[in-house]
């Protein structure tokens, strides 16, 4: 029950972000307010990556050189909120596809042929091995090919219909890939047992627990 009540309110969330990532993007020529939002997950990545880093004092010194850039920079980014957004989606784009498109290479299994192989025990027929590594390239190119969409639209076509898909249609779009690589996946193994979405998200939390040992 728990999960399915902290599902709703993360869905909830990710509605309300979206909405209101697209009104202070789309809508208004400058908002403090939308400009913190588009900064928050920024920020917080590196404030977690400072925070990590071996030596505590330089991490803070950092810190606070880049607090104070932003105190003197923000009447210039509370009126720039889309590109805040642009360059924030961009950078999610870019770091997913280079987070599956670097799995391709070398003598290691790529990403979705690791989870596959957790959510069934260890053990793939060479038919998902096969497809699974062609899943992973999906992905890489799915992601990739957001970010240039993405680019393209901002620098040509106007801030609203840049902000729709940025902000509005990212996340049904991906959730579109999913289903779309479920009902291919049927397709092509037949025979092969069905994971279910919830053995996807606990197969990647193990591979992000692999990866922090």
């Amino acid at each position: 029950m728990w999960h399915w009540v902290r599902g709703v309110g993360l869905a909830v969330l990710a509605v309300a972000w979206a909405l209101t990532a697209h009104f202070t993007s789309a809508h208004q020529e400058s908002s403090g307010w939308g400009a913190l939002l588009a900064l928050t997950p920024m920020s917080t990545a590196l404030a977690v990556v400072l925070w990590r880093m071996p030596a505590r004092w330089l991490g803070t010194l950092l810190g606070a050189v880049v607090l104070a850039g932003l105190v003197w920079f923000w009447p210039f980014l509370k009126g720039q909120v889309a590109l805040l957004y642009y360059l924030e989606h961009l950078g999610v784009y870019l770091l997913l596809s280079v987070f599956f498109g670097r799995t391709l290479s070398g003598p290691e299994e790529s990403l979705v042929t690791r989870m596959a192989r957790s959510v069934h025990g260890g053990v793939l027929s060479p038919a998902q091995a096969v497809y699974t590594r062609k899943v992973t390239l999906a992905w890489c190119v799915f992601f990739a090919g957001m970010a240039l969409v993405s680019t393209l639209l901002f620098l040509l076509a106007p801030i609203v219909v840049w902000s729709t898909f940025a902000n509005l249609l990212g996340g049904p779009l991906i959730a579109l890939m999913f289903v779309g690589e479920y009902l291919w996946r049927r397709r092509v193994l037949p025979e092969e047992k069905p994971a279910s979405m919830a053995d996807a998200v606990r197969a990647w939390k193990a591979q992000r627990s692999d990866k922090a040992r």
